[in-house]
């Protein structure tokens, strides 16, 4: 009886209006303080998923969850503030945890996530549109370069080594300056990214050698022409680095140490975390070198740090840091002279950047960044080496040498190797940017967002230069049905150097057939097309071969008017691009090909100074040795023009595959067809002379002949890498792989006679090659682990170009100590 009086009770009072009323209006009260997290998830096509698990994670601890409707869409509500990320889970996809981010009890986040096939790797990417996009839904190349390879080697030169597309060139041993070339572009084509900054001089020279993978999170190669987003400069590719940011409630200590071959060591220390709204990292290292050559010591030492601060959930301050402080022999061309030259090159490289990210409606996104840029390097040759022979000039020579080619083709004698005059000598190069960038996205509708942008540039160079520019942006990008893929856009740059000029892109993507069970289980079909143009650099600039000739009447203004010669500007490119990609077995391979068609114009040539007396007849011989002497003390070696023009085409082909959840397997193979078209060398043979020969063969000194293919760049590469992950065990095999290709001695009137006897064949002149390369990492407890890495196993030691010697075989063993945890230990309700 009693029971049954409570229950009476309890039916009377929830039917009463007031009491119901006061409870719903608690129920709203509650809600209406609650942060909201919401989103749509979505496979890498665009392809809305249903039933995916989202769990919402602070402090290691699951707040709160969802699963998504038939639409995708998820909604999570939490009561708290604080630090969030978020772990999905789908079947057949791979478990995914996105950035951190902070949220206040009354802020309404938006995180669209993006889920990956559980065997390949679909990245989202950057590069391609200015937002993040995953790489199916564009129509242009791009591949990434993740933490777990940046974290197995010490630079990036092998990392670049396995990218489809390029091709590394490294004058040397460890710290020697290295080049990237990207499809057929050259080196100076491609545009530096580090946190958005731009990290190039003046003109997109970027050392690749000495640049640390301290504090580098991830890196996107972009492969093709993109001055429609980025400006003047990513002529042939875009390379954007990325810092992380500190992810744990609380502080995370980490500290690698490895000692190696060659008395090489590298000590690193990076310490991170979150305080509230705050997140901080900051990372040092010290890495040093003897290398395998006489004079080429090489140590860097590196600082990196990134600040956060987020006051709401809809709105970021970030900070970052860069300083590197190298110092490296540069000991020549031992090959040539079988002597090391006893000189240094040190530089000092900063990059910042401070953005404000905004949100400031649901479908209005604003981004301003401001980066600076600091560079400087010097280059001191400390004394006169050679072999005791000299020349009536005080040139000095090395040892008598025999000199073979990959083609098979030798000669034999001495090489000059100094110049006399007064040592030590050397130069110093400053060059510095301050950019401000504005970036706005507005969604019209869930299928298409519209893009304005803003860029401003000031640049110096060596107190000779001084440079102002401004970009223009607007693109339109979205789906039609979530199948095809459109990317709309344009630049307007208004350069002091050379003018204005405009740079149109296009890319298309388009699935003909979805992703889906079977052997055949996905097509899609991609295009590409975009100009481009890059602003001369600072050395181009001020040795210019019209303003050298200008200034040294009467000669130079008739030689201008005989070769029409015109003042320096800007080099350009277009590319046209069409590629097929197919997934296999139910996604667990991925197969992707595309054709390349590009065309380089108003490239920049390089004229000897030996070359002076063909220019300037009407000088005494002393006059035109000293001008050459005096011009080299500068930092000149050549004097630049506008002559060149040449095509490249090829094929690009990859192929993915997960083996399990631990293996994954990728390859690739590129074919690059490029061929000169236009050289001042053919062109002003009158004035120049005739074309040196070897017997009987054309020889280009210092650039190539029409016809011929562009120097350093191989017509076959290729590289295969494969990986493997345990809870306590990682190994890592990487592979790269060249042909034979063009390139010069550039030992054009440096025989002891000054004569050209020395000169070889350039046709497949550089060797060939094959570097592997395995390492891995083994867990012994959750604070210690152990890794090791052996480098070059085939000791090939033509791996650089003709004359310069690579590193043998080395090996790297090292202990990784941590205190704190990379990332918060939770277990998913996913996974439980």
């Amino acid at each position: 009886m009693p029971l049954r009086v409570l229950q009476r009770f309890f039916i009377s009072l929830l039917s009463s209006k007031h009491i119901f009323a006061a409870v719903l209006l608690c129920i709203c009260a509650v809600a209406g303080n609650a942060a909201s997290i919401r989103g749509i998830v979505t496979d890498a096509s665009g392809a809305r998923v249903s039933g995916a698990t989202v769990d919402l994670l602070s402090n290691g601890q699951v707040m709160g969850s969802a699963v998504s409707g038939a639409d995708g869409s998820y909604q999570i509500l939490t009561g708290m503030r604080g630090r969030f990320f978020l772990v999905v889970s789908a079947t057949k996809f791979r478990q995914l945890e996105t950035p951190d981010f902070y949220a206040g009890q009354l802020d309404n986040i938006e995180r669209n996530i993006v889920l990956e096939p559980e065997w390949v790797h679909e990245s989202i990417v950057v590069t391609a549109t200015g937002t993040p996009t995953p790489q199916p839904q564009t129509g242009a190349a791009t591949s990434v370069i993740g933490p777990a390879e940046l974290e197995s080697y010490q630079d990036l030169v092998s990392s670049l080594r396995v990218m489809p597309g390029t091709f590394v060139a490294q004058e040397g041993q460890r710290g020697a300056q290295t080049s990237l070339f990207v499809r057929g572009g050259n080196s100076d084509g491609n545009l530096v990214l580090i946190d958005g900054v731009n990290a190039g001089d003046l003109g997109g020279r970027f050392d690749f050698g000495p640049q640390s993978t301290t504090a580098m999170e991830r890196s996107e190669i972009y492969r093709g022409p993109n001055s429609s987003l980025y400006g003047a400069g990513a002529e042939s590719g875009v390379v954007s680095m990325t810092t992380p940011h500190g992810t744990t409630d609380f502080p995370s200590l980490i500290f690698h140490g490895d000692w190696g071959s060659f008395i090489s060591s590298r000590e690193e220390l990076e310490a991170a975390g979150t305080f509230g709204k705050l997140d901080y990292l900051g990372a040092y290292s010290w890495q040093q070198t003897a290398n395998d050559l006489p004079h080429d010591e090489y140590h860097v030492g590196t600082v990196g740090a990134n600040l956060g601060f987020q006051p709401t959930g809809s709105t970021k301050l970030r900070g970052t840091l860069h300083y590197g402080v190298d110092g490296t022999g540069v000991p020549g061309t031992w090959e040539f002279h079988h002597l090391a030259d006893n000189a240094t090159e040190k530089d000092q490289d900063l990059y910042i950047s401070g953005s404000i990210d905004n949100q400031t409606t649901a479908d209005f996104h604003n981004m301003v960044r401001y980066g600076a840029t600091r560079k400087r390097e010097q280059y001191n040759l400390w004394e006169q080496t050679g072999a005791g022979v000299f020349d009536a000039y005080g040139d000095s020579f090395g040892d008598q040498v025999t000199i073979t080619g990959a083609n098979g083709y030798a000669v034999s004698g001495r090489a000059l190797m100094d110049f006399g005059g007064i040592y030590p000598q050397g130069y110093q190069l400053f060059s510095n940017r301050d950019a401000l960038v504005y970036q706005g996205d507005y969604t019209v509708t869930p299928h298409l967002t519209a893009q304005i942008g803003f860029g401003y540039e000031d640049e110096r160079y060596t107190g000779a230069i001084h440079r102002t520019n401004y970009d223009y942006r607007a693109a339109v990008h979205g789906d039609f049905k979530n199948r095809l893929f459109y990317m709309l856009g344009g630049d307007l740059e208004h350069y002091s150097l050379f003018g204005v000029q405009t740079s149109p892109r296009a890319g298309l993507s388009f699935y003909a057939f979805r992703p889906r069970k079977g052997v055949l289980s996905g097509t899609r079909l991609m295009f590409n097309f975009g100009d481009a143009v890059r602003e001369p650099s600072g050395t181009d600039q001020l040795y210019s071969l019209y303003t050298f000739l200008e200034q040294n009447p009467p000669d130079g203004p008739t030689t201008i008017q005989q070769m029409h010669i015109s003042p320096i500007g800007a080099p350009t490119s277009r590319t046209y691009e069409g590629g097929l990609e197919q997934a296999i077995f139910s996604e667990h391979l991925i197969f992707k090909t595309s054709f390349f068609h590009n065309e380089f114009g108003r490239q920049i040539e390089y004229v000897g100074l030996d070359l002076i007396p063909q220019l300037l007849p009407n000088l005494s011989s002393a006059q035109q040795i000293a001008l050459e002497q005096q011009l080299q003390a500068d930092g000149a070696y050549e004097l630049t023009l506008n002559t060149e023009a040449y095509r490249a085409m090829g094929v690009e082909a990859t192929m993915e595959s997960g083996i399990g959840r631990s293996i994954f397997l990728r390859g690739g193979y590129t074919y690059l067809d490029a061929t000169i078209q236009r050289s001042y060398t053919n062109d002003d043979v009158n004035l120049l002379g005739p074309v040196p020969t070897f017997n009987g063969i054309p020889v280009g000194p210092y650039a190539p002949l029409v016809g011929a293919r562009p120097f350093r760049r191989p017509p076959h590469a290729g590289f295969f890498a494969a990986s493997y992950s345990h809870s306590w065990l990682t190994m890592l095999f990487n592979s790269a792989f060249a042909s034979r290709s063009d390139d010069s001695d550039f030992l054009a009137g440096y025989d002891i006679n000054g004569g050209n006897t020395l000169l070889l064949p350039n046709r497949n002149l550089d060797h060939g090659y094959a570097k592997l390369d395995f390492g891995g990492t083994i867990r012994l407890r959750d604070w210690l682990g152990f890794y090791a890495l052996a480098e070059n196993l085939t000791n090939n030691q033509h791996i650089a170009p003709i004359g310069y010697v690579s590193l043998p075989t080395g090996v790297r063993l090292g202990l990784k100590f941590q205190w704190g945890k990379e990332k918060p230990n939770v277990t998913p309700s996913a996974s439980r």
